[in-house]
């Protein structure tokens, strides 16, 4: 017996009794639920911001603009660019160890692990291997970072590449992209985006400074009253105003001697506190979604030792997650590069550490 659906005259079987499931087969899958993103090959990104924005993930690319988000996204990535970086040859001693040791030593290392931080903010970050044959052997030349909003994940969680011809994707070929994932999972291989916890904050806080802007241009200066004679004409009245639009800028005017100007200051009060506390408010909560803590970057107020470290902890957490998003990447890499060119079962890693004390 076949179950089936029915979407714009068109039919879709949804289960067959004679295809029976075995504990080998995965049963849940995008094909067989009833989703109606399941019909096409090309899986949603599920943001909840760019959904509601209507936007893809270069929105996200905007906030680095913001000194805040950048001072915390480069402190994020300093703590694991920061780390040394070996090979470690384990039991395999022998030339094709030496071998990947070369190559890591000629390619830029550190630049790679940047962009690889890059999924960390964007969710994930394809990086595309350019591959040559060098000494009989087909290595790695260049590993360049694409931007992630040219590529997008099938109903089977596979990267694909979207072009003018086919927007849904092009299946990309074995052992061509590299693609790590910030925290990825089944229904969401997108990853999830720090870039994403901190979209409402930057826009509030860019709010609150236009707005801050406009307060300290109308506020911030004395107001000029000027004074006319009671049936004054309105031509009259008309060139006393412009007499001290120019007097604001100048601190010179010409005025009648029957006319008087009178400067008043504007009342000190606390509005201007408010627009600079959503501010400082926004920044906080910046630098929690970025850093896991705020104290290395908010001075204004300063806590305890034992408060600091607490907050050096998370960072610590923080980093190490990082770090091993950078060598599962390029642990995977030297995984291909012996898959092509040998045969050996002990394959050297790549591992990042801090040299003396944490």
């Amino acid at each position: 017996m076949k179950k089936k659906l029915w979407i714009n005259n068109t039919e879709y079987i949804l289960f067959d009794e004679k295809a029976k499931p075995t504990l080998s087969s995965e049963i849940a899958t995008r094909k067989r639920a009833v989703d109606y993103y399941g019909l096409s090959s090309m899986l949603p990104d599920p943001d909840p911001v760019l959904k509601k924005q209507g936007k893809d993930i270069k929105i996200y690319k905007d906030l680095l603009s913001d000194p805040h988000v950048w001072a915390c996204v480069q402190s994020r990535k300093s703590g694991v660019l920061s780390l040394e970086w070996e090979i470690n040859r384990g039991a395999d001693k022998d030339r094709r160890a030496k071998i990947i040791e070369s190559l890591f030593n000629k390619l830029d290392v550190y630049n790679i692990i940047s962009e690889i931080l890059n999924a960390s903010l964007f969710g994930f970050q394809p990086l595309e291997v350019i591959w040559k044959k060098q000494n009989n052997l087909l290595l790695p030349a260049e590993i360049k970072a694409k931007p992630p909003e040219w590529f997008c994940f099938d109903n089977e969680n596979k990267l694909r590449f979207k072009t003018k011809e086919n927007f849904e994707g092009e299946i990309l070929p074995d052992k061509k992209f590299l693609c790590p994932q910030f925290n990825p999972s089944y229904q969401n291989p997108y990853g999830e985006r720090t870039l994403s916890r901190v979209f409402w904050s930057v826009t509030f806080k860019k709010g609150g400074m236009k707005f801050w802007v406009i307060f300290t241009e109308k506020y911030g200066m004395p107001f000029l009253i000027g004074k006319h004679p009671r049936g004054t004409s309105k031509e009259d009245t008309d060139n006393l105003a412009d007499m001290l639009e120019v007097m604001v800028q100048d601190a010179i005017a010409v005025i009648p001697d029957d006319s008087s100007v009178e400067i008043k200051e504007p009342a000190r009060g606390s509005s201007a506190e408010i627009f600079e506390k959503l501010i400082d408010k926004m920044n906080v909560e910046i630098s929690k979604a970025i850093l896991g803590q705020t104290l290395t970057t908010e001075m204004g107020k300063t806590g305890s030792y034992a408060a600091s470290n607490t907050h050096f902890s998370v960072r610590k957490d923080i980093i190490n997650a990082d770090k091993k998003l950078v060598e599962k990447t390029l642990n995977q890499l030297i995984k291909w590069i012996y898959e092509i060119n040998f045969s050996s079962v002990e394959i050297p890693v790549f591992e990042m550490y801090r040299r003396g004390r944490y």
